[in-house]
Parts: C-alpha cells; structure tokens; sequence
C-alpha cells in the first residue's frame, strides 16, 4: 500500500522514533514482538523488512501493528505518523500518561486512580461533566473498583453495557475496562457464537448470517437472552459484570433500558450504558483483518451496510460514549495498561 493511499501517513516518523530510541531494525522488531505478546497483539513476522517496509512507506502497518508501536514508543498514532490527529487529540494528549512521576509506594493507589480518570476523560466524546453527570458516576465508579481491589472502595455490583457497530472496538474496550476494575467480562460472540451457528444450521440457514430475518427474529433475541441471564448469575452474587456486544436494538430502546433499571435498582445493582464509536474506515479495516465468517456479508455489501448505521450519533439511553475513531481510545487503553504496570510493579 503507498503513503498516497493514507492521507496524512507519514512513514519516516517510525524511523525517526527508533532511532531515538537506539534500535537497530533486527532490535525494534525483537522489542516490538515482546510489546505484542504482553498484550495479546498479532504481528506476524516483525522481521527488519516488514519493518523497512513501514519506515519507507511500502506497507501500512495493520491495526495490531500500530498498536504495538505505541506501546513499544509510548507515542500516538499521529505523534508516529499513521494518521492525522482528530479534531482535540493534541490538546487531550497534554497530559501524558507515560510521563507521570513514580510515585512512593503509599501513593500508588492514588497515582493509578489519577491514571484511569484521565484515561476515562481522553476517551470519552465531550469529556467528562463535572459533578453527578452520569459520565462522572461511571468514571467514579470505575476507580471505585480499582480502590476496592486494594482493600477500599463500595461493594455495590454495576451492569455495564458496551455497545457498538461491528469492528468499533467495543470488546477490545470493554476487556480494558475489565483488567482495571476487576469486575467480570462476557463478550457476547465467546458466549453464543458456537450455540448460535448451530441453530441457524438446524434452522435451514447459513451459520454466519447475522442480516436476514430468520437470525434477527428467530435466533437473536435468544442470543441476548443467553448473555443477559449468565449476567444475572454473576449480579445475584454480587460480581459485577461487562458485557460486550452490540446491543444496537436494546440501548435504542429507551422502554427496554428502563425496564432494565427498574430489575437493577430492585436488586441494589448499578447500571450504566457505554457507546463505542468509531469511523466507518477503521471499522472495516478490523472487521477485515479479523476474518470472520460471519462478517461476510457485511464486506461484500459494504455500502448498505454502513448506509444502515449511525456511526456519528449515540444512543439515548447512552451514559457515556467513547471515541474510538481511527483507533484512538484502544491505542490509549494499551498505553494505560503499561502505565499501570509501572507504577504498582
């Protein structure tokens, strides 16, 4: 693929970046191999030429390249060239994660809750209101569980939705959620997938349908049983839960996210409704390096596919929505990951 192909990619910042860092080619691929598996990222190869290719401008790197670039440089995508920076991410990016000072060990605690609100308020679109604004309660909450890993915090089991159109990093996103806070995470594909498949085929369908009617009527709402009901398991003992799938129909459904306050605030349980949003691009990029069978259709009918979605609007019932265009808000998850690690290691 050529630099033309990618607007505002700029391959000589890889080179520029590794040589500050004094690596040869043969060790930035080593070290970006190691940054990889700690964080279960796919780079085949990483050799000296794939590399070369990056610097020079033959290849794009893939999105589990990028991010392990990130990692490797503790830079963004913009400050590395893949792309142009969106409209805020230079002034958000003022406080750098990866600078903060270590601090003594009795303020760990506190330096890792300041690491995930700032985290928390770089992805989130509009910021985080200040006060009882339903962002702010999530984000509360989040550290809350954090803090109550270490010996503090409430003990009052939450509902978290993630939600989000195919390819926009909701799992990824909710996965991060789940390393910070503790609480339990159930993607909804891992649940049902092999379930589902089956009873398309016993139905007389194609096991990867996921747009016809005999799916949406007959199997889906099965589905999201199933997800909801191993939810309730983990909520009725007290273990709170992440759940990641589309939820496209239910959190525009304001009657059906009531209802589910109503059955939460019955049982003492918190609940709160996360939207991942992302550029149509980036989100066939990932559904594209993913490969899955079931995303068939939706890349052979691209443009209806995406003619159907709303990839600039949340839902209404959404407490919080998360900006993940071109990959921004995962690219700092990674990177609050390793800051993490830093400060209480």
């Amino acid at each position: 693929m050529k630099t033309t192909q990618r607007p505002g990619w700029t391959p000589s910042r890889l080179r520029e970046h590794r040589e500050a860092h004094g690596l040869t080619l043969e060790a930035a691929g080593e070290r970006l191999r190691q940054a990889a598996g700690r964080h279960g990222l796919s780079v085949p190869a990483a050799n000296f030429q794939t590399l070369w290719g990056h610097e020079h401008g033959s290849i794009y790197p893939g999105p589990h390249y990028r991010r392990a670039y990130c990692l490797l440089y503790q830079a963004t995508e913009p400050e590395l060239g893949f792309r142009p920076p969106l409209p805020g991410e230079i002034r958000k990016a003022e406080i750098v994660i990866s600078d903060l000072p270590p601090p003594a060990d009795p303020a760990a605690d506190n330096a890792a809750a300041q690491v995930i609100e700032e985290a928390f308020t770089k992805v989130s679109v509009g910021g985080i209101e200040p006060g009882d604004s339903p962002q702010a309660l999530l984000r509360n909450r989040v550290v809350d569980a954090w803090r109550r890993r270490h010996g503090g915090g409430s003990p009052k089991p939450i509902l978290v939705l993630v939600g989000g159109y195919a390819g926009s990093g909701k799992t990824e996103f909710a996965r991060f959620l789940s390393d910070i806070t503790g609480w339990a995470f159930l993607d909804k594909d891992s649940l049902t997938r092999c379930i589902v498949e089956r009873l398309l085929v016993s139905l007389g369908g194609d096991p990867h349908d996921r747009h016809t009617d005999l799916y949406l009527k007959e199997v889906r709402p099965l589905e999201y049983r199933c997800l909801m009901e191993t939810a309730w398991d983990n909520l009725h003992v007290g273990t709170s839960t992440i759940l990641a799938a589309p939820f496209i129909a239910e959190l525009k459904d304001e009657a059906w996210f009531a209802r589910l306050e109503n059955r939460c605030t019955a049982r003492g349980i918190d609940v709160a409704a996360i939207w991942v949003r992302c550029d149509a691009e980036s989100m066939r990029e990932y559904i594209e390096f993913r490969g899955a069978s079931r995303d068939v259709w939706k890349l052979d009918n691209w443009q209806q596919y995406i003619d159907g979605l709303a990839v600039d609007t949340s839902p209404s019932t959404t407490h919080l929505t998360i900006d993940n265009r071109l990959g921004a808000a995962i690219s700092l998850a990674d990177q609050t990951r390793e800051a993490l690690k830093r400060i209480l290691s």
